[in-house]
């Protein structure tokens, strides 16, 4: 009987949908493959000794001691000498101002000082009158007293008018921005003509002779640097290992990339290390020993994405196990450090996503040379 001489009914409509769903999901069973169902796969050989496990991370050369300077006063920039890139000596005029208001507020002060002064002499020598006129009874005490009294206020208006000079002269001085120390202007923040409001940066100035690499921090490998740690420091610009120590490490992860930052001071290279230039910070994670394997190897099972594995090859049955491993700096070729492992054993390399616990596997020749 073929399906053509079935008459319809509502029953065989539901059968024949109920078989095609299982026949779907029979094949979607086949297509992803089973514990029972072998699987070829590329192995890596874990060789050599074990050694330290070294962590790199990617910073940027600064300088430890790095100042925007602004002027104390407000106003119109007259002049800006210097440019971005400048090296300027302590003491050099970086920017200044329009003086010609604050260059009036002096002539305004020393006037009104000389005046107070006149009356000042003037007060002393009418109290000396005043005293003779005492002295022969022309005058009452209480007369006397008001013009003593007036002598002292005459003194302390030359004290306040002295002081006001004082600061009109410093307003006048600070319409000048010098460099505080020998360095190199990394930032101008201000043109010719702008006017400016008391504290705005107009130049950045970083010092030449303690440079530094920042760099961010991942939460789990915080707890592996320790202030006063001993790295090493290497440029893109140059391979060799540089000297370096960690000075600084932050109190608090940063909001939104949730790392640590790390300064390390440079001992040595400080001619070589330009301020900018890109820095790859090593630090040897506390001695631990570990081997380096390919990227590929590892994987995170999807409820655990946190807990990265591999698949270790059972040579004698060729079945295949996950282990767990916890990882290192990433290395050249491709390849990342890890804890966890043993030289000599075998690991899946490629087609880490397709594998199942306790899978059977056939081995394939790696492409890099690594056999079995």
């Amino acid at each position: 009987m073929t399906y053509d001489t079935i008459p319809w009914k509502p029953g065989n409509f539901s059968s024949i949908v109920l078989l095609a769903i299982l026949s779907t999901l029979a094949a979607c069973s086949d297509s992803r493959g089973g514990p029972d169902q072998t699987r070829p796969v590329v192995t890596f050989r874990v060789g050599g000794a074990p050694s330290p496990i070294g962590m790199s991370f990617a910073g940027e050369v600064k300088a430890r001691h790095e100042t925007a300077l602004s002027f104390r006063v407000a106003g119109k920039l007259a002049s800006r000498p210097v440019e971005l890139g400048d090296t300027v000596r302590k003491g050099q005029l970086l920017g200044s101002l329009d003086a010609a208001d604050y260059k009036l507020a002096v002539q305004t002060a020393r006037a009104q000082l000389a005046s107070a002064r006149a009356e000042l002499d003037f007060t002393r020598a009418d109290l000396g009158r005043y005293r003779e006129l005492l002295d022969q009874r022309v005058i009452s005490p209480p007369e006397f007293d008001r013009r003593r009294t007036a002598l002292t206020a005459a003194k302390e208006r030359v004290s306040a008018l002295e002081a006001q000079l004082g600061q009109a002269v410093n307003q006048l001085d600070y319409t000048e921005l010098r460099a505080d120390r020998d360095g190199v202007v990394t930032a101008v923040a201000a043109e010719t003509g702008q006017v400016l409001a008391a504290g705005q940066p107009v130049v950045t100035l970083a010092r030449l002779d303690d440079k530094e690499v920042g760099v961010d921090i991942p939460e789990h490998r915080i707890a592996q640097i320790r202030p006063g740690q001993d790295v090493a420091v290497t440029l893109w610009a140059d391979e060799r290992r540089l000297k370096a120590r960690i000075r600084e490490i932050a109190a608090a992860a940063d909001p939104a990339s949730r790392t640590y930052r790390v300064r390390a001071t440079l001992l040595e290279g400080q001619d070589i290390a330009r301020l900018g230039m890109t820095a790859n910070v090593w630090v040897d994670a506390n001695g631990t020993d570990g081997v380096a394997i390919p990227l590929s190897c590892v994987f995170s099972p999807q409820q655990q994405p946190d807990s990265p594995r591999v698949w270790l090859v059972d040579e004698a049955k060729l079945t295949v196990k996950s282990v767990p491993v916890r990882l290192g700096g990433t290395l050249s070729g491709e390849r990342i450090a890890v804890e966890g492992l043993a030289p000599g054993q075998l690991v899946v390399s490629a087609g880490v996503q397709r594998l199942a616990e306790g899978q059977k596997v056939r081995i394939l020749p790696d492409s890099a040379g690594h056999r079995p």
